[in-house]
């Protein structure tokens, strides 16, 4: 078992929904965990489903909730969004995206395959220092509140068996295909390095 707490991140698109309850849950159970999104800008639900209401990553959980408030704050209210902004602003102030973190991990789970695939991208053009693996990990999750509750519970039961395995490195594929068996669903799995 590693002596240490397994090192997390979770990512979404947008840093809004899927990352965030698993950061929830997550840091709950004690686990050291960082949530981001892999998009190039927020995009939450708008007035019509191809008009997102699209924010920077520096704009602060907050700020959306109180232009959104402003905009239709009965819409944003009925729709969820302005519960999943205050859960947001209870964890931390504002989406962060991937691309832009430079910290380690000793596992990375993604919410969906396009950002399995940003994810993995990513880490393979940077250049290697440490050669110390990340297990990137997809979870895939549809974007609402029921399966990114789902998702989470089971990212954090896969994070619970890795942390309780005696080596990182040769459980991973032990885990995930108990984690097969079990949900039915199955789990993109590679390995980059630092």
């Amino acid at each position: 078992m590693p002596s240490y707490p397994l090192s997390v991140a979770v990512v979404c698109m947008s840093n809004m929904n899927r990352s965030m309850e698993a950061h929830r849950i997550l840091r709950r159970k004690g686990f050291r965990v960082r949530s981001f999104g892999a998009g190039s800008r927020v995009r939450l639900p708008g007035r019509a489903r191809n008009l997102p209401v699209v924010y920077d990553f520096s704009t602060t959980y907050e700020e959306m909730r109180k232009d959104l408030v402003r905009k239709d704050g009965q819409r944003y209210n009925s729709n969820g969004i302005l519960y999943i902004l205050g859960r947001n602003e209870r964890i931390k102030p504002r989406p962060e995206r991937f691309q832009e973190c430079r910290d380690r991990f000793d596992v990375i789970f993604t919410c969906e395959e396009s950002v399995y695939d940003k994810v993995v991208e990513e880490l393979w053009v940077r250049e290697q220092e440490t050669f110390q693996p990340v297990h990137v990990i997809n979870v895939d999750m549809a974007d609402n509140a029921e399966d990114a509750t789902l998702g989470s519970l089971i990212i954090c039961e896969l994070c619970e068996r890795l942390q309780q395995a005696d080596n990182l490195e040769d459980s991973v594929v032990e885990v995930l295909l108990a984690a097969e068996r079990k949900t039915g669903k199955s789990f993109l799995h590679t390995v980059c390095f630092y």
